[in-house]
């Protein structure tokens, strides 16, 4: 490696001539206007910025590139790429030219600041200043614009100090931003004004030259240093400052082994199947299905030890896994990730769609038992610790069945050699009943509202069932009320008094009994709306109507409120567990056939 220095003059021109690179597996700009700001006080007080790192480039590049944020794209011969220091060359080159949607960059100088609201900001610092668009188009401040108005305050914008020759743009600048302190007449007066517009220019100029000259030293390593030791380099001088994620390692090493973009395949995943990212982070899913297609686990250890060139190899089949995982979760009525008990199916799910046919018989049978996989899942403990290690177990042991393996004495594998269902009962009512509120990640409470999804609960006021398409206005609401509930005492946040629906205001309560509260509430006009409304979210209706409070003691309502709810508790724990059992059975049902049993 050698050390060498260059101004900024000379990083300017490499990047506009388009002669320097970023290797596509970095990260995007990041940097927020604070590290903005602190980067460019640095610079113009001459002050270190630590040393960048760049990969000479030879006849031809080693890995895949792209531009600097805003750079032009020019056709020439790349000379390096940046693999360190792409932050602070990304930032420098927007802030000379000043090209930030929401934000404008300036040097504040104190000595020609004619308002009275900056005496505290140091001379020769740093501002920004947020910008926005009205309707009518204009973008605001307006004075951001306005060069008078700007010298008024004192501001010099950054994208006067671009290291370029900028002279036309710099005189034009200051013509415009004094224009208006012209004097008619008065020798003395017009030798005043001059003597001013030279002060603003050679400012100007010396800010320029601050700026052009100031010396960002850098690594250079050679054009036939070996990928593999340049990602190396890359990871660890990197790691320095900002960790990188286990995700941004392993595409620089798909970028080495390669010669591909993983960004670039997960970004045509993601539009090509934009329904897998509503279950977790894409880039997630991506690991975690690709380490079981190569039977590794599904965690970080299972990523490292994959092979990186299989891993692209298999990315149709892994792609199209997830597909296929998303569609039979929304068949199973699990729409998102904020409804998802554990995540630890998705990549199970998503890598044995590998071994399931497109359509037929056995398309119905492995699907049969994916359901009783995922239903287990979701009211077993399997997952409640060690997941990948037995989400890899059960993977394993649900492929044996699939591909039709059979053990050494010649029998097949059953349902009896997966541990999710050897290993595993279902919960109890008791369980069930202590269940969290479902919108804190626990299993089991989410498990609780999945029922209710999968039966298509009707919402309390429209009746509309619920689906893909209108789970986004849903929200988590009492059953027995949080309000009524707390004069006794007792707590309301828990999965089975728990109902989603599109309803988020409430009335008084008062010592209404629920149903009651409820019927007024939504105005529902007859047995029939209240049957099947309540029904669909496997709402016991005897339990719910529990009532009298009215004209009992304080001491008296508490305890018989206490005594209701524990029977409303119990008996929906009871009727969630019932169809709960069938899911995971692998059945298909409603909840009518749930209350007729």
């Amino acid at each position: 490696m050698e050390a060498c220095n260059r101004n900024l003059g000379d990083w300017y021109g490499k990047v506009k001539r388009g002669e320097i690179k970023l290797p596509r597996f970095q990260r995007f700009e990041a940097w927020d206007r604070q590290r903005i700001c602190s980067l460019l006080e640095m610079v113009i007080r001459n002050l270190p910025l630590g040393i960048t790192l760049v990969l000479d480039v030879g006849d031809e590049e080693q890995f895949i590139s792209r531009y600097l944020e805003t750079a032009p794209q020019k056709t020439n011969r790349v000379t390096e790429h940046l693999l360190d220091g792409q932050q602070r060359l990304t930032a420098l080159w927007r802030a000379f030219h000043n090209n930030y949607e929401g934000e404008t960059y300036y040097i504040y100088l104190r000595e020609f600041d004619r308002t009275d609201g900056e005496a505290d900001r140091d001379d020769c610092s740093v501002f920004c200043r947020t910008r926005y668009y009205q309707k009518n188009g204009l973008r605001y401040p307006l004075w951001c614009d306005n060069p008078a108005l700007c010298l008024e305050r004192g501001m010099i914008p950054t994208d006067l100090l671009c290291p370029e020759d900028r002279q036309q743009e710099i005189d034009d600048w200051i013509e415009a931003a004094t224009r208006s302190m012209e004097p008619d007449e008065g020798k003395e007066e017009l030798r005043k004004f001059y003597d001013f517009k030279k002060r603003v220019s050679d400012r100007i100029k010396d800010l320029r030259a601050t700026l052009a000259n100031y010396n960002l030293p850098y690594l250079s390593l050679p054009a036939d240093t070996d990928k593999t030791i340049a990602l190396n380099v890359f990871i660890n001088m990197n790691t320095n400052s900002k960790p990188l994620s286990q995700y941004d390692i392993i595409v620089a090493e798909v970028e080495s082994v390669m010669g591909q973009s993983l960004h670039d395949l997960e970004t045509d995943l993601g539009r090509k199947y934009p329904e897998v990212a509503l279950y977790a982070p894409l880039s997630s899913q991506i690991l975690t299905t690709s380490a079981l297609l190569q039977g590794t686990l599904p965690n970080q250890r299972g990523a490292w030890e994959m092979n990186k060139k299989r891993m692209v190899e298999n990315w149709e089949t892994m792609a199209e896994g997830l597909h296929r995982m998303a569609r039979f979760l929304r068949g199973e009525g699990i729409y998102d990730e904020q409804r998802l008990p554990t995540n630890a199916v998705l990549a199970v799910i998503a890598a044995l769609y590998a071994y399931i046919p497109e359509s037929g018989d056995k398309r119905g049978q492995d699907e049969l038992l994916l359901r009783k996989y995922l239903w287990h899942a979701f009211f077993t403990d399997r997952y409640e610790n060690a997941a990948a290690s037995r989400a890899f177990a059960d993977f394993n042991g649900l492929k044996r069945i699939l591909t039709g393996e059979r053990k050494e004495d010649g029998s097949p594998y059953g349902i009896g050699d997966v541990p999710i269902f050897a290993d595993h009962a279902l919960v109890d009512v008791e369980e069930l009943m202590s269940a969290e509120w479902p919108k804190r990640a626990t299993i089991r409470g989410r498990g609780v509202l999945a029922v209710a999804c999968r039966l298509g609960a009707l919402d309390f006021s429209t009746g509309e069932r619920l689906d893909a398409g209108t789970i986004g206005q849903r929200h988590y609401h009492h059953i027995y009320p949080d309000a009524l509930l707390k004069e006794a005492g007792i707590t309301s946040f828990l999965a089975v008094n728990c109902a989603l629906i599109a309803d988020t205001t409430n009335i008084a309560i008062g010592r209404k009994d629920p149903l009651q509260y409820l019927m007024d509430r939504y105005a529902w006009t007859s047995e029939t709306i209240v049957r099947e409304r309540l029904q669909s979210h496997l709402i016991p209706i005897e339990e719910l109507a529990n009532g009298g409070y009215e004209g009992l003691s304080d001491a008296e309502k508490n305890e018989k409120l206490k005594a209701d709810f524990e029977g409303f508790v119990r008996r929906r724990a009871w009727l969630i567990l019932r169809a709960a059992k069938h899911l995971a059975d692998g059945r298909q049902l409603s909840a009518r056939e749930v209350y007729e049993e």
